[in-house]
């Protein structure tokens, strides 16, 4: 039987901190595994700090890859045997020496021992290190405390914690919501005098820090810290516009688009794709500019329209991929045409449920439902049809081409289109089923040839 994928990564991690060991150098885990471990989640990835310099590591060991040795990182890769192969990062105590832009050290500076290493790290729940020989763990930092408390708290003084890597502000959110802790008082009141800063971070490593937020499980608590902490109004203020814009009580008795929205984080499952996380993200995010108090109810007239530009443009921002960009794009521009799908002609329906990712249309819907009136019948009818109709109806091969055309004396030419789409409405309709019939069908409906 094989090993589970945790189970590989810790004593493959063991086995590299052995031959570390080995060699004359003392070596612990680090980071972010040792607190899974004491909280007993099991880490799928294991940091390793050493007194091993860079070019000795890389020595020591067959296959190695260089993501940072600049800064004292080295990747060590061990094959395995029909799996993938496992990576451990191992990093050279060290002390680093200026933040002139805010993200990077500007300098270097080795060490000989983890305790000097371990101060230059961000939280204290981070900054512990085990010997998983002994199982020993050494705190030099008060990070089991924290851990017992609950609390995201930095190592040392927060604000300088801060300017050295302003994306740490960004860190303590999702480490919070995360692991359901709370942000330590002082650091959370200078996340709020730097949250300004965060600008100094790439627009990447922010959607990188984003993406997890969307994505691991804990999205609402996530946005709910980001708004306390003054970092929602920086990174995403379109977002932040949605508090207070009031909704329809008789569709939203949940309250504001803000409100809503987290709702819908709320429901998102860990693990979601990253297009979807961001679509729930983005879906009502052109209510505040389109909000009209009309004489019936509150309207956001062309909402979506408005919302699938502001969605591409954040996306932009951001540098999410294309393909990201334009299903997000897609799911923010469609997601009101729940609405219709029982009103719709076959043809519109079975093109509406065709769009590339329908399962995430879907479950948007669902969760956009959840979060609002709680009248899933849309959605049942949706999936019903879905499950009823067989995939060679819904995404039916063509009766006729362009080349069926000219054989019937056309001349190429922009109606084709029309003619080829009316062809198609009429097959998913049901009401053609043969080239011979489609043909036909040409003939009679569009007797006049283009010339």
């Amino acid at each position: 039987m094989n090993r589970p994928r945790a189970e590989l990564a810790k004593a493959s991690a063991i086995s590299i901190l052995q031959q570390l060991r080995a060699h004359g150098h003392s070596a612990y885990f680090v980071g972010g595994c040792v607190r899974d471990l004491l909280i007993g989640i099991a880490p799928q990835d294991y940091d390793i700090a050493t007194s091993a310099r860079p070019e000795d590591v890389m020595a020591f060991f067959p296959e190695t890859i260089r993501v940072g040795a600049q800064f004292g990182v080295v990747l060590v890769v061990v094959q395995q045997a029909d799996e993938k192969p496992i990576h451990a990062e191992v990093a050279t105590y060290r002390s680093d020496v200026g933040y002139t832009d805010g993200r990077h050290p500007d300098a270097v500076r080795y060490s000989n021992t983890a305790q000097e290493d371990v101060q230059r790290r961000d939280f204290t729940v981070n900054g512990l290190l085990l010997d998983p020989i002994t199982d020993e763990v050494i705190d030099y930092v008060g990070g089991r405390a924290d851990l017992q408390r609950k609390i995201i708290r930095t190592i040392g003084e927060p604000h300088q914690r801060f300017r050295e890597d302003k994306l740490r502000m960004l860190r303590a959110v999702r480490f919070a919501a995360r692991l359901g802790y709370h942000i330590d008082p002082g650091t959370m009141a200078a996340i709020r005098e730097l949250a300004r800063e965060i600008h100094m971070v790439s627009r990447e490593r922010i959607r990188d820090e984003l993406d997890k937020m969307l994505t691991e499980g804990h999205a609402r608590r996530c946005f709910e810290l980001l708004d306390e902490s003054g970092l929602l109004q920086e990174v995403l203020p379109e977002v932040s516009a949605l508090k207070g814009v009031e909704q329809p009580p008789q569709y939203h008795p949940e309250g504001d688009v803000w409100m809503h929205t987290l709702m819908l984080l709320d429901g998102l499952e860990k693990g979601s794709p990253q297009s979807l996380a961001w679509g729930v993200l983005l879906h009502d995010i052109g209510k505040p500019p389109t909000f009209r108090e009309a004489p019936d109810r509150i309207r956001f007239d062309g909402h979506a329209e408005v919302g699938t530009r502001m969605a591409e443009q954040i996306c932009r921002r951001l540098r999410l991929s294309n393909d990201i960009t334009e299903q997000v794009s897609a799911l923010v521009a469609n997601h009101m045409r729940f609405g219709d799908v029982k009103k719709m002609k076959e043809s519109t329906l079975k093109r509406f449920i065709r769009l590339p990712k329908f399962d995430e249309h879907l479950e948007l819907h669902r969760l956009d439902c959840s979060a609002s009136h709680r009248d899933l019948s849309l959605y049942q009818f949706v999936r019903e049809k879905l499950e009823n109709t067989p995939e060679e109806e819904i995404r039916p091969a063509p009766l006729i081409s362009g080349q069926d055309l000219i054989q019937n004396g056309w001349t190429p030419g922009p109606r084709f289109r029309t003619v080829l789409q009316a062809v198609e409405d009429a097959q998913l309709e049901g009401t053609l089923h043969t080239r011979e019939e489609a043909i036909s069908f040409v003939q009679t409906n569009f007797p006049e040839q283009p010339k």
